[in-house]
């Protein structure tokens, strides 16, 4: 099986093993790491071509507050496998990487708006993927068909009209239980107020930075209904959903498995990059 590796230099002294894992997890699955901590220096293999890619995008970022360089001695090329049924898996490394960035910010990382144009760019470069782009689709008419019948769209009926959206859409949820049942954060934002404004965001390739802090926050805001519980810490203006701090002011990491969701993953006090 092929590998797709960067190497991460200038690493902190306070960055371990596990920190690299759950930051990098966001570009997409991770095969291995390998870090030599005494070299500050890392090297980083992953899945698919386009998680290397989007690692690249944060050359030039902070980690545990020491800048960090981002290489790679390969081109990786983004390789869309095509159309795929809604109902199927989709992996983090077929998400729009404005839709990535979004994720960092959520769950208390920081980046800088240079990194959040960056991902733009790419996306408009690059464009969706097509399989990233079925699976919203194909979500939207299926929650669509079982809410309202045959040819609906969540997000369109929630957003017919701007004053009676909150209405419709709370409504809607009511009587069928969509965020009670819906599996991720997809369902349960295009079955929201904003269905129209998230469909968009994902399937669109204009947008601006305000746009990435914006979805951002309706991430951060989603995990902490499903949650059931209050937001605790703030990255660039963004509530994040992280546990909080320990009473003694330490901050405590829940380390995730390489390759999860981490729309999943809970930090605190996320390392910044800038």
């Amino acid at each position: 099986m092929s590998v797709y590796t960067i190497h991460v230099s200038g690493i902190s002294d306070a960055t371990t093993q596990q920190h690299l894992s759950d930051f990098f997890t966001f570009c997409g699955k991770i095969t291995s790491v390998e870090y030599e901590h005494e070299k500050h220096t890392a090297t980083i293999h992953f899945e698919k071509p386009s998680a290397a890619k989007t690692a690249l995008m944060l050359n030039g970022g902070t980690l545990d507050g020491a800048h960090l360089t981002i290489t790679s001695d390969q081109v990786h090329h983004d390789k869309d496998d095509g159309a795929m049924h809604h109902e199927g898996h989709i992996d983090q490394a077929d998400k729009p990487r404005a839709g990535i960035a979004a994720e960092y910010l959520a769950r208390g990382y920081t980046l800088s708006d240079q990194i959040l144009q960056r991902a733009i760019e790419l996306d408009q470069q690059h464009g969706i993927s097509h399989r990233f782009l079925s699976y919203i689709q194909g979500l939207d008419t299926t929650l669509g068909a079982k809410a309202l019948g045959p040819e609906k769209t969540i997000s369109g009926k929630v957003q017919e009209t701007l004053a009676s959206a909150t209405q419709q859409a709370k409504a809607v949820d009511e009587q069928k239980g969509i965020t009670k049942t819906a599996s991720d954060y997809y369902a349960r934002a295009l079955s929201s107020p904003f269905g129209l404004k998230v469909k968009a965001f994902y399937t669109s390739t204009s947008k601006q930075v305000l746009d990435i802090h914006e979805e951002a926050r309706r991430i951060a805001e989603t995990q902490k209904h499903a949650a059931g519980g209050a937001p605790t810490g703030t990255s660039a203006g963004v509530v994040s959903a992280a546990p909080p701090i320990s009473p003694a002011g330490q901050a405590t990491l829940t380390p995730a498995t390489s390759g999860a969701d981490p729309t999943a993953l809970k930090t605190t006090e996320a390392p910044a990059v800038v």
